[in-house]
């Protein structure tokens, strides 16, 4: 089923356009929008105004398959710029700069590694404790899971990720109901 790039952005980035989230990605295939690119280009466009940015951050050149992120950009950038977390990034090999050249490294390491570099849940708000615990227990012992695997408050999880996914279900009906995306998005 080939679904509109607009269903993607809603379908899975609600909870950043409701102000919940800092950041979101998803897949987005050539099938789903005829031109991502495009779409891309017109959807930061109308966003920007309401303090969030769209881009992709890699391109599959063999199916024209690309990663859409979604984000709020002076959220993103106060998160990067946590102290144990810049310190850590630096640890896995980034240089300092801003939140644009940071994402610009997250880019170069998607489009050069098959798998997805651990620390990309820093870039989608993921807490920095559960990005370290689930390199250092390789995916595993976690106290929790929804939007990620938890290593910390169960409670806390869970509860933020059940705000997440009505957050999601509601955006969902609102916009099959006909409501407009610039209509879901809570400015910055």
């Amino acid at each position: 089923m080939n679904r509109s790039f607009e269903s993607l952005l809603v379908e899975q980035c609600a909870p950043t356009l409701a102000g919940i989230k800092p950041a979101s990605l998803f897949r987005c295939g050539r099938h789903s929008a005829k031109n991502v690119k495009q779409a891309v280009e017109d959807w930061n466009h109308a966003l920007i105004r309401l303090g969030l940015r769209v881009r992709i951050l890699k391109e599959c050149p063999n199916t024209g398959d690309c990663m859409v992120y979604l984000y709020r950009p002076a959220w993103v950038e106060c998160l990067l710029f946590d102290e144990d977390t810049l310190r850590f990034l630096v640890c896995q090999g980034y240089q300092h700069g801003s939140a644009e050249f940071l994402l610009e490294q997250l880019s170069s390491r998607l489009c050069l590694e098959q798998d997805y570099p651990h620390e990309i849940g820093l870039f989608l708000g993921y807490p920095l404790s559960d990005v370290i615990g689930f390199i250092e227990n390789k995916g595993w012992n976690y106290t929790c899971c929804g939007c990620w695997k938890s290593y910390g408050d169960p409670e806390k999880a869970q509860a933020y990720f059940d705000l997440c996914r009505q957050c999601t279900s509601r955006y969902c009906a609102l916009y099959a109901s006909g409501a407009h995306i610039l209509e879901l998005v809570i400015a910055a």
